[in-house]
């Protein structure tokens, strides 16, 4: 596409292109954006070194034409959006990208390759979260996941509320607090749970979390306590009936006088079980597989889509993908009250009337990343406030419509 625009001069026109999903993954009520900032970070990186541009040379991929213009590529465009943290529902113009067709096209894959993965991670994440209420929970998926997606989702969950990562790639990369516990391997390793024991409590202290159920639980605890004492951190199961097994630990320890030890569970959790875990004693939770890969819907199943050409509405029109035209904006409605109403989006530009808030913040202006971009901690404060205002049947996880529809004006 690149090398036929440029050709016949059509490369130049100003184009305004946008990042929307025409539904939610089936049954969800809400998505969380998330990525906006690596993908602000991915546009500003976004370049084309010699050795690349030798290699679609070499391979017929690009003319030569198209091979000068990817070597001196920089993206000098403006880019809005939905801040990380913000609330989206069908057809929300998440992102919208104006510059020349050039510079916009050959972005498409990078931007969605990140939305879609970090949006459907913190979606994911968020409805845990709201499954848990106050107790924390750790992200534990970098073994269920691509290397690098791991510590993408490490930041997506802890963006929408997880309290910490055992992803240390995140700790440096994101500053996302990092905990863990010691896997099974490090029981067997010694010759008997006493000594495995004896030995994290001597390195880590009775601060440390205890894996219990390496043989049998109820001896499994009487040991930690025993090497530990009642002041031990926190116990973790991995495996069983997690409420009944919580249940039997927290008498067991109570009666052995650990009374403030907590309770860690962990093992092929979702929001769904966490959920069925709300009456029973435990103070945190373990999430991998499910976390990092969207709970079973990973991707947000966004598009990016031409919108406007030198200022004229185009739009496909395709059977059963229809889009709209034209450069839009985004306003959320509340009552009186703050809770959320619907999703506006408005052709052209638009200011928020009374009880309307506006959604999109400048990401990059003229090429350059906005000097005020929101950090990943005012991200998670953002979404905290936006969950705030769904309507209680909003917060459900059970199946059913959006939580709030979206208009068109």
């Amino acid at each position: 596409m690149l090398g036929s625009a440029l050709r016949d001069g059509s490369a130049r026109r100003q184009c305004v292109f946008d990042v929307f999903a025409r539904r939610l993954p089936d049954g969800r009520r809400y998505g969380v954006v998330g990525g906006t900032a690596r993908v602000v970070d991915a546009i500003r990186d976004f370049t084309f070194d010699a050795e690349t541009v030798q290699f679609l040379r070499d391979g017929d991929v690009v003319d030569d034409a198209t091979a000068d213009y990817l070597a001196r590529y920089r993206f000098g465009g403006d880019v809005v959006g939905y801040p990380e943290g913000e609330l989206y529902f069908p057809f929300s113009p998440v992102l919208t990208v104006a510059a020349s067709f050039a510079e916009a096209v050959v972005l498409e894959t990078v931007i969605l390759s990140v939305l879609n993965h970090d949006t459907a991670v913190a979606s994911a994440a968020a409805r845990m979260v709201s499954a848990a209420g106050e107790r924390p929970i750790i992200e534990m998926g970098s073994r269920r996941t691509h290397e690098q997606a791991a510590v993408a989702s490490a930041r997506a969950a802890y963006l929408a509320g997880f309290a910490s990562t055992s992803n240390l790639a995140a700790a440096q990369r994101y500053g996302v607090p990092t905990a863990g516990t010691a896997a099974h391997a490090f029981t067997l390793l010694h010759d008997d749970e006493r000594a495995a024991f004896a030995a994290q409590v001597e390195s880590l202290g009775v601060s440390t979390t205890l894996l219990v159920d390496t043989y049998d639980i109820t001896r499994g605890i009487e040991l930690a306590i025993e090497v530990a004492g009642p002041k031990l951190g926190a116990i973790r199961i991995d495996s069983g009936d997690l409420a009944v097994m919580a249940r039997h630990s927290r008498e067991q320890l109570d009666g052995l006088g650990a009374t403030d030890t907590r309770i860690v569970v962990s093992g092929d959790l979702d929001e769904f079980a966490i959920a069925a875990l709300a009456a029973a004693p435990v103070d945190a939770y373990g999430v991998g597989t499910s976390v990092v890969t969207g709970s079973g819907e990973p991707t947000a199943n966004m598009v990016y889509k031409l919108v406007e050409v030198d200022g004229h509405p185009v739009a496909k029109r395709s059977e059963n993908k229809q889009s709209r035209g034209g450069r839009k904006t985004a306003l959320r409605a509340h009552k009186p009250s703050g809770t959320a109403l619907e999703e506006i989006v408005v052709s052209g530009t638009a200011q928020p009337g009374p009880g309307e808030r506006a959604l999109q913040i400048p990401l990059i202006t003229a090429g350059e990343p906005s000097g005020d971009l929101p950090t990943l901690e005012q991200s998670r404060t953002r979404l905290r406030a936006a969950t705030i205002t769904l309507p209680w049947d909003g917060l459900k996880l059970s199946r059913g419509e959006p939580a709030i529809p979206t208009r068109f004006a």
